[in-house]
């Protein structure tokens, strides 16, 4: 069994090209200059329409995490870390954290974006402590 596979759209393209590329891109406003995630079609501080993709330090912290310890399925070996990331251009973003020791994971951590391979031609953002 492999992985469930995010589905792409246009308006995610970028994101998923700058992940295959090992780059962290946020949709960012031009009217406030505010960054969002997940991607949308106007900007969730002000309400613009006048966004555009721009790479990020991927460096944030951990502001909540769960350690799973029995895999949804097969391609999912537990245990493994599941955790909301606080990004330093302020979005806030699920991924997993990448350790050996999720029990050693705590609130406020820092980490920083890495990529893993998904499947084919994917590749997911995940983060490892700094």
């Amino acid at each position: 069994m492999s992985k469930i596979l995010p589905r792409e759209t246009a308006l995610s393209a970028p994101y998923w090209a700058g992940c295959r590329a090992g780059e962290l891109r946020l949709q960012q406003c031009a009217e406030c200059e505010q960054f969002q995630f997940y991607p949308r079609t106007v900007c969730s501080h002000c309400g613009a329409n006048d966004l555009h993709w721009q790479a990020v330090s991927g460096a944030g912290h951990i502001a909540s995490f769960t350690v799973v310890r029995r895999g949804i399925a097969p391609a999912y070996v537990a245990p493994y870390a599941v955790a909301l990331i606080d990004l330093h251009e302020g979005p806030r973003m699920m991924s997993s954290i990448d350790t050996d020791d999720p029990d050693s994971l705590r609130v406020g951590a820092p980490v920083q974006v890495s990529f893993a391979d998904w499947g084919e031609d994917c590749r997911m953002p995940v983060f490892r402590l700094v």
